[in-house]
């Protein structure tokens, strides 16, 4: 039998087990199984990575409870901007959109740039005027709207000051503080695959952080950074603190890793997020498929909402360490 394997992520960084309730944790829990689901079963039907790690991504962004799509935090105008990018390991086409506005599914929007353009990148007005050209579903603010993500940017509203969307802060007689239980939120979706051809892809989609510069753009939509996919090697797909993230290179260092030092995909990412993120303060973890189907899941935060399915019989659902 032909191996496939599905891997997702709705963000590192977690509310702290002590606070965290029954009732939260499952509902993080069956938006992580809902994604889960939508993404093997094309797998399991011949379909393509591609086809299994968009339709995954997509249901994470329809998901309130994620900061991406649906759930995107508001940055310091109010407004929502959305970053999202997807890579075929099997051709390295890529596709990627930045500090977007009003699209439905930015990873939709990615993946048609990928499909349907000459481009790479599209970022702004341009890529909100792709996307209406080719018919992607677009929203008014009410659709982005959750109120205790309005209620996370006001508590940083007027400062200059932004923050990873689960580890926001607030304000505590003109000093930050960390946040109250109700504001240790997470950030980030993704996914990488196999399928059953042996092609493997990533994708990941963000609203960023919270009370943000307009126009800032984190990792998540820029290859090799946050996204990064390789027959040759593997398919990865970042979440956490987006500066340091582009600075490390830290995708694509996991693939350098593979291919020049000979390293398994969790030896290389253990070396990326537990030294090379590490000595740069850099937060967060990432999740991966190599070009065997083998997963690896790796964080230095206090969690990460992940899960993995494969055609071996593995099936899990995480959240802390």
């Amino acid at each position: 039998m032909s191996v496939y394997t599905l891997v997702i992520h709705g963000g590192a960084g977690t509310i702290l087990k002590k606070d965290m309730t029954d009732e939260k944790e499952n509902a993080y829990r069956k938006g992580l199984e809902e994604a889960l689901n939508v993404g093997y079963s094309l797998l399991e039907k011949g379909k393509s990575a591609v086809e299994a790690i968009l339709a995954a991504t997509i249901s994470l962004e329809d998901n309130i409870l994620f900061n991406a799509g649906k759930g995107s935090v508001f940055g310091k105008d109010g407004k929502h901007e959305m970053d999202a990018s997807i890579m075929d390991g099997n051709t390295l086409m890529a596709g990627s959109v930045a500090a977007v506005k009003d699209v439905r599914n930015p990873v939709e929007l990615a993946y048609t740039i990928m499909k349907k353009s000459q481009h790479v990148m599209l970022n702004g007005s341009g890529a909100l005027e792709f996307a209406k050209l080719h018919g992607l579903n677009i929203e008014n603010d009410n659709y982005f709207f959750s109120q205790f993500r309005y209620d996370q940017w006001k508590e940083m509203q007027g400062s200059d000051e932004a923050a990873l969307d689960h580890n926001v802060l607030v304000k505590d007689n003109s000093t930050f503080t960390k946040a109250t239980e109700d504001n240790k939120k997470f950030g980030t979706v993704g996914a990488a695959a196999m399928d059953m051809h042996g092609n493997i892809a990533a994708a990941t989609s963000t609203g960023g952080m919270t009370n943000k510069m307009y126009g800032r753009v984190g990792d998540s939509p820029i290859i090799g950074a946050g996204t990064y996919a390789n027959n040759k090697t593997c398919a990865i797909s970042c979440t956490g603190h987006g500066e340091p993230f582009i600075r490390a290179v830290t995708a694509y260092d996991v693939s350098c890793l593979m291919e020049y030092k000979g390293l398994s995909l969790e030896e290389a990412m253990n070396i990326v997020v537990h030294e090379k993120l590490i000595k740069i303060d850099g937060e967060g973890g990432m999740i991966g498929v190599d070009a065997k189907g083998n997963t690896a899941m790796i964080f230095n935060s206090e969690g990460m909402y992940r899960a993995v399915r494969t055609s071996k019989g593995e099936n899990e659902i995480s959240i802390y360490k």
